[in-house]
């Protein structure tokens, strides 16, 4: 059941300052329970209209506490509708509190964010990935940029997210940063799982992701032919670095292994099965399934020719 609820301002007669003003005060009615606070800020006894609860005339003096009033007014018609949302119900003392800030701890969503990164960083290594923790750090770094950008503002508390937030983000992403859909979807993967963070605890009492719409486009890779394939065996280069990077791309080719898992590529995934060949036992690092690789004669080549490079039982050094 929704709550009666009134705003009224008033002028603390009884108070008058040295020059005569007034102090101006805020009373909240909920429920007929009355609480008030001071606005602070002083009131010419002249220009106030006590009927209307507001300052009369055109004047700049006049026109400065009328915009402080409705200012007033606006906050605490927000910090109403947020208790509705997240408790139930409102109590004029409750109200109060909200709008002063008292016993009200601001969660931000920056705030959040690297605190969630820096938990996370904990956990790499053991059951989290270092590449996943750099992309919550950037996701984090991009929100920064588009809170300066966008909002003109260091941070901004979790109660004021909402879907123009979120579709301010995407945008931002679009024009000033030029991400394509595919990132774009994977930075908002990123942003509703900290969103849910707060949501699960508590801490959001609602979903600013809800009626956001956003998937990933199909893309086709394409494939390379077997004359580009031998283009990108024969390419020639005195750059030693360029060269590793070929032998490793040829090397991925010929057995099949991502670049993580070429990565990981120990010495004792090498072995010599009963067929009397060399070949690759090893476990995929996406998916944690495992393979069986026989190695041909080009794979074999490259493994030997960087077998006095190695740092450690790693078969390559992967720049």
């Amino acid at each position: 059941m929704r709550s009666t609820f009134r705003v009224l301002f008033y002028v603390k007669k009884g108070s008058a300052r040295p020059n005569g003003d007034l102090p101006l005060m805020c009373r909240l009615t909920v429920d007929g329970e009355v609480k008030q606070f001071s606005c602070k800020m002083d009131v010419p006894p002249r220009l106030w209209d006590v009927k209307n609860g507001r300052a009369t005339g055109k004047s700049v003096e006049a026109m400065q506490i009328n915009l402080a009033v409705d200012k007033i007014r606006v906050e605490v018609n927000r910090r109403y509708q947020e208790l509705m949302q997240s408790d139930g119900y409102v109590t004029a003392a409750k109200l109060r509190d909200a709008y002063l800030g008292i016993g009200v701890k601001q969660e931000t969503l920056l705030k959040l964010f690297e605190q969630h990164n820096v938990e996370y960083r904990k956990k790499v290594g053991f059951n989290r990935e270092v590449a996943t923790w750099k992309k919550y750090c950037c996701v984090c770094k991009r929100v920064r940029e588009f809170l300066a950008h966008t909002y003109h503002r260091e941070d901004i508390p979790l109660k004021e997210l909402n879907l123009t937030f979120i579709n301010d983000f995407e945008y931002f992403l679009r024009t000033e940063k030029k991400c394509r859909t595919n990132t774009v979807w994977g930075y908002m993967i990123v942003l509703k799982h900290i969103v849910a963070i707060a949501r699960n605890d508590g801490r959001l009492p609602f979903n600013p992701f809800s009626g956001y719409i956003n998937s990933p486009e199909s893309v086709d890779r394409g494939y390379l032919s077997q004359e580009e394939i031998k283009a990108v065996m024969n390419y020639k280069t005195a750059n030693k670095a360029h060269a590793r990077i070929r032998d490793l791309f040829v090397f991925s080719i010929f057995t099949g292994l991502a670049y993580a898992d070429v990565k990981n590529l120990t010495t004792d995934n090498l072995q010599t099965m009963f067929d009397g060949n060399l070949w690759i036992i090893t476990r995929r690092k996406k998916t944690n399934t495992e393979s069986r690789i026989r190695l041909l004669d080009i794979p074999k080549r490259i493994i030997e020719k960087y077998a006095d490079q190695r740092l450690d039982n790693h078969v390559f050094y992967m720049p």
